[in-house]
């Protein structure tokens, strides 16, 4: 494509259009397109943020974690009325709504479009229960009706791409694209010295397959052994079906886990902790780590999709099994034994970082990839 063309950026949740995608807005910017972006209940911060990138922000009814119908319709129509005003050249959405719907809409209005699988998440994740597998069995027939529509489909890591594809929800793999997920600023995110004590963090959306059950279980495990320890919880309770109850987290910090709440810069938690740990059942490339990795601070995480491509066991951390809170206690004591260790392999972190995860290269190579 050409610059001067109109590109709109679908996204499910406000903050993430600044927190994960201001770069590529950016440079789309810098090279001539006029950005349009859409998410729900866009705040005036977010808009005024939005609006320095460059972007036009557009306002739409989501519902990020519902299974009503009616919402996604109006979703849907939502966006085929923005798409209807402003004209775009190219739709591109991220995470699963924005995705399945606006290419929908994209298609009814003779507009090209791309997804971007930045985990496959709840749809993809094992688990018992009818209504998990009703709504799997809806999620993976409605991205395969969206992607039969898209001319690039972007995935983080190659063990998303085999499974969307395992699942029927890509019937033309050619359309497969892959880049080192959504990049991290490592000037931004520059390192810092660790703190001499094992002070361990996690942050994260508060669900159960972000793994902070395991993470608090592995602190109360930690701790009988060394009461010393730190341990840091961030991240906002979701109302998703796999959302933490507050009951539960007011017993973890009953327990001793500090809780810091929703976090808009998270470098004062991440430099006050000399150990970043995410034990999830399974990511697209999780953001956080590589900026833990920036700031060059060791990770424990888990040896799952997404998660593994970040981590070296050995080298920048160590990688445990998903669901297995000994494990991860293992590791984490591991790493509180050892301040030696703990250096080390936050120095390999931050080249990892340098080395594979730039936001300006992750950026281009995205840009590249849906052939704009």
């Amino acid at each position: 494509m050409t610059q001067g063309m109109v590109v709109l950026i679908n996204g499910s949740l406000a903050e993430s259009l600044v927190n994960f995608r201001a770069n590529l807005i950016s440079t789309l910017v810098a090279r001539g397109y006029h950005v349009h972006v859409s998410a729900p209940a866009i705040s005036e911060a977010v808009r005024i943020k939005l609006q320095k990138l460059g972007a036009t922000a557009h306002q739409v009814r989501l519902e990020r974690t519902g299974l009503n119908p009616l919402g996604d319709l109006r979703y849907y129509q939502d966006l085929r009325r923005i798409i209807k005003k402003i004209r775009p050249d190219f739709v591109l959405g991220y995470t699963a709504k924005p995705n399945i719907w606006g290419s929908l809409a994209a298609t009814h209005s003779g507009v090209q479009s791309a997804s971007m699988v930045t985990g496959l998440g709840f749809g993809f994740i094992e688990g018992a229960g009818v209504r998990r597998r009703l709504v799997q069995r809806v999620q993976h027939w409605l991205y395969a009706r969206a992607t039969k529509r898209n001319s690039v489909v972007i995935f983080q890591n190659p063990d998303d791409e085999r499974d969307f594809v395992a699942a029927g929800c890509l019937d033309d793999p050619a359309k497969a694209r892959r880049v080192n997920g959504s990049g991290v600023d490592t000037a931004f995110f520059a390192p810092v010295p660790l703190p001499p004590e094992p002070r361990f963090l996690m942050i994260a959306r508060l669900l159960v397959s972000k793994g902070v059950r395991e993470f608090a279980e592995a602190a109360r495990l930690v701790r009988a052994e060394r009461p010393g320890c730190d341990f840091a919880l961030a991240g906002f309770l979701d109302p998703g079906p796999d959302g933490i109850s507050a009951g539960e987290l007011e017993l973890w910090r009953a327990q001793g886990i500090r809780y810091l709440g929703p976090l808009e810069d998270i470098r004062p938690a991440m430099a006050d902790a000399s150990i970043y740990v995410l034990p999830s059942y399974r990511e697209g490339a999780p953001r956080t780590v590589l900026e833990a990795m920036a700031m060059a601070r060791p990770t424990i995480t888990t040896d799952v999709p997404g998660c593994r491509e970040t981590v070296t066991d050995g080298v920048n951390g160590f990688l445990v099994p998903a669901r297995d809170s000994a494990a991860l206690a293992d590791a984490m004591q591991r790493l509180a034994a050892d301040s030696t260790l703990r250096q080390t392999m936050g120095a390999a972190g931050r080249r990892l970082a340098l080395s594979r995860y730039s936001i300006d290269e992750v950026s281009a190579a995205t840009i590249r990839a849906l052939n704009l």
